[in-house]
């Protein structure tokens, strides 16, 4: 029997009124909309919640060895959603989610959380080496299948979620951060190929990088070699981009480019959050929200709201409330006895962290526009819910920490 006395309320109070403010956010966000639809999606986003607490309460009161023993079946039933949604969706447009009526579900934020406890099973229990290949391999695979299917919807900014739980696990399961940069060298070599000279600066930073660690004669070719293609395919991949990609591209450094068009997004979320200065304008009191000239406002771009109705106080106090979710959630997974348990949770603060980062970071400019939802805060059902369960997922850690 679940004793409540002993559930992590402070953790549990702080998720509910990030979800609270996102309600808020969202009805004034949406007051002033043309029609009645848009007025009210507030109105759903607090049934959304109840589904969310739901399903939270249902979680908590399950044994992680009951997600112990499932993770790979639950995996395997994700996948099979993922390929559903691409045949059964829609003939135009992105097929990313299934509809029943007025609700949508989205199988890849269910693939998010299917994938945390595949990983984290497979961590586990595996006998492989930390660094070994044969490791590497088989949960790179594991990543890539769901990744290959969702972008095939198209979502590549939800895809990159599933990059950072992987490189989460690997660095939890106990990977070196050092064999992590490694891994993620190639990458650094496609953006410094921008110019000659960067790159070759570049490559003598890498070549000393592999002098210290000495991962290898083996490992250091192959890291070598996968730099270099990666460098000297950027021009050509570049010249293979469509001009509104190459164009966005662009108007990430440099959104004045194109103020009209991939451009405009970010100029007007900086517009709407350096126009509320310290105190804000007051809720509903948004010049930007109010005339139409922020887009998206209640899902990607629900932070600018924040920044603009209740100015550096309201932000600092949503921040504070975030960092508060992520200290305490780091915290019990470092004291979980199951390395199970406690990588599930580590993968939980990769989604939160992760999409916290890009979405504030998308808003002041700092990351490319890329669709993913700010936890609580953004409309959506399926990522709220989704939010939920991963703090009833940590709290059912907190709370069964003693287990094995």
């Amino acid at each position: 029997m679940l004793d409540y006395r002993q559930l992590d309320w402070k953790l549990i109070a702080v998720a509910l009124a990030l979800s609270i403010i996102g309600i808020i956010l969202i009805m004034s966000a949406q007051y002033y909309a043309d029609t009645e639809y848009q007025q009210t999606y507030f109105q759903r986003q607090i049934i959304w919640l109840f589904i969310a607490l739901v399903v939270f309460i249902v979680v908590i009161h399950l044994p992680m060895r009951i997600f112990d023993v499932s993770a790979y079946l639950l995996f395997f039933i994700t996948l099979v959603l993922l390929v559903l949604v691409l045949v059964l969706g829609p003939s135009r447009g992105p097929a990313r989610w299934f509809s029943f009526g007025p609700i949508n579900l989205a199988p890849s934020d269910i693939a998010k959380l299917t994938l945390i406890l595949a990983l984290s099973r497979f961590f586990a229990y595996t006998k492989l080496p930390v660094i070994s290949k044969r490791r590497l391999a088989i949960s790179g695979l594991m990543t890539l299948i769901p990744v290959m299917l969702i972008i095939k919807q198209p979502d590549l900014g939800t895809s990159l979620v599933f990059f950072v739980i992987l490189f989460m696990l690997w660095f939890w399961s106990g990977m070196s951060p050092w064999y992590l940069l490694l891994i993620l060298s190639p990458l650094v070599s496609l953006v410094t190929a921008s110019h000659w000279l960067s790159w070759a600066g570049y490559f003598v930073l890498l070549l000393s990088f592999l002098a210290l660690l000495k991962p290898g004669m083996l490992n250091s070719m192959v890291v070598v070699i996968l730099n270099l293609a990666f460098g000297i395919f950027t021009p050509f991949i570049w010249n293979r981009m469509a001009e509104y990609q190459r164009l966005r591209i662009k108007t990430f450094f440099d959104p004045s480019l194109d103020p009209r068009g991939a451009g405009y997004q970010i100029i007007q979320s900086k517009i709407a959050i350096g126009s509320g200065g310290i105190l804000g304008k007051g809720l509903l009191g948004g010049s930007q929200t109010r005339l139409d000239f922020l887009p998206e406002r209640h899902t990607d771009f629900i932070f600018s709201v924040l920044g603009e109705e209740f100015g550096l106080w309201g932000s600092l106090l949503v921040l504070s409330l975030f960092a508060f979710v992520f200290y305490r959630a780091i915290r019990i997974a470092a004291r979980c006895r199951s390395r199970f348990a406690s990588s599930t949770v580590m993968g939980a603060v990769a989604i939160l962290l992760f999409q916290f980062l890009i979405n504030i970071g998308m808003t002041l400019g700092f990351m490319p526009v890329t669709g993913l939802a700010l936890p609580f805060l953004s409309y959506g059902g399926t990522a709220l819910v989704l939010s939920w369960t991963l703090i009833g997922l940590i709290i059912s850690a907190d709370y069964r920490w003693q287990e094995y």
